[in-house]
């Protein structure tokens, strides 16, 4: 026999319920509105508390709060309670205007809204749209980049690389392998000013350029150590000379399991007919448009923020040097990155992703 409260009876009439279908249609509706009109209307149909949860990936207590909210008060049930204080001075239909011309309009002047324009052509205060903005999480400031990967074998490599960092095989080492290419030495063309109490470091906008060099690395996922070959070029002949490397390095009775993207150096025939004579390397390539599944990126980028965004070489020795210490002192004490989502948990995600912006109306 079912246990518990009875479930509180939900009758929905039309208005209500063109109301609802409009929150979850629309693709700018605040996503915590949509949820809720979701719930109502799964709980409408007549489905237990149990299964709406399950399918929106919520908890039953929550499907419980809004179908009661929704049977006490409708559709502004469903609404954020108010905050104590003051009156409010402006309504929820202004502020749905706000929402509203805030996603889906742009000024006529600019590529985005700020707060002052928005006033202007809302009649309201600039705080109030500072507030409205805030309480809905928007920031028409801010824009930031994406890229979804068109490679039709995404998922499966998605899984293979990943089964690599979470269940690596036995008697076998794992690395991440890419090669960061175009490393500038840059000499500003005036001294650098030290940091002084109450004033940043300072350097001038202006530099001269005194060549470049490429840094190959294999991050070892287990231990966090580098190796790391500095060259002039990046071409297949120079990856060679770092496969020897690696295998130089690694262990004789260990397997060699590398991930690495889909460089063109990486696949020519001379790549092939070295890899064929040295068995024990796996090669297990990321998606295209994916580096981020590549741990050595990472590595990459601790490299580039703490020597050489803001360091200052004369010659590409120069540089080649200080590139070469920090390797030596990284290794000295190295830190794994440790990769902690699931296949499925990134492939969900990325699934979630593409739902929101799948009818995003651009």
């Amino acid at each position: 026999m079912p246990r518990g409260r009875p479930l509180a009876l939900l009758t929905l009439e039309d208005r209500d319920r063109e109301t609802l279908n409009r929150w979850t249609r629309r693709p700018k509706t605040a996503q915590a509105l949509a949820q809720r009109a979701r719930i109502v209307l799964a709980a409408a149909d007549g489905r237990p508390n149990e299964a709406i949860a399950a399918e929106l990936s919520i908890t039953a207590h929550t499907v419980g709060k809004w179908r009661r909210r929704f049977a006490e008060r409708g559709p502004d049930g469903l609404l954020d309670e108010p905050r104590p204080g003051a009156p409010r001075t402006v309504d929820d239909d202004r502020v749905e205007a706000v929402v509203v011309k805030t996603l889906e309009q742009k000024p006529t002047d600019a590529t985005h809204w700020s707060t002052r324009s928005m006033a202007r052509a809302m009649g309201l205060s600039q705080s109030s749209i500072s507030r409205i903005w805030r309480a809905f999480g928007l920031q028409p400031q801010r824009a930031t980049s994406f890229k979804l990967s068109t490679d039709p074998l995404f998922i499966e490599k998605v899984r293979d690389v990943v089964g690599l960092y979470l269940d690596p095989p036995e008697r076998a080492v794992v690395l991440c392998v890419d090669e960061k290419s175009q490393i500038q030495a840059l000499a500003r063309f005036q001294p650098i000013l030290p940091m002084l109490a109450g004033s940043p470091e300072r350097r001038s906008h202006d530099y001269v350029r005194h060549g470049t060099t490429s840094l190959f690395a294999g991050l070892d996922t287990l231990t966090g150590k580098v190796i790391g070959a500095l060259h002039r070029r990046h071409r297949a002949i120079e990856f060679r000379a770092f496969l020897e490397r690696i295998d130089a390095s690694v262990p004789a009775g260990l397997a060699i399991h590398l991930v690495l993207d889909n460089y063109a150096t990486h696949k020519t025939p001379a790549i092939r007919r070295w890899l064929l004579r040295h068995p024990r390397f796996q090669l297990h390539f990321t998606p295209t448009g994916a580096s981020w599944l590549n741990l050595v990126e990472r590595w990459f980028a601790e490299l580039t923020t703490k020597k050489i965004k803001r360091g200052a070489h004369a010659s590409v020795p120069g540089l080649e040097r200080d590139i070469r210490g920090w390797i030596a002192t990284w290794n000295a004490d190295p830190r794994p990155y440790v990769w902690v989502k699931t296949a499925d948990q990134i492939l969900a995600s990325l699934a979630r992703y593409c739902e929101r912006i799948s009818d995003s109306g651009d």
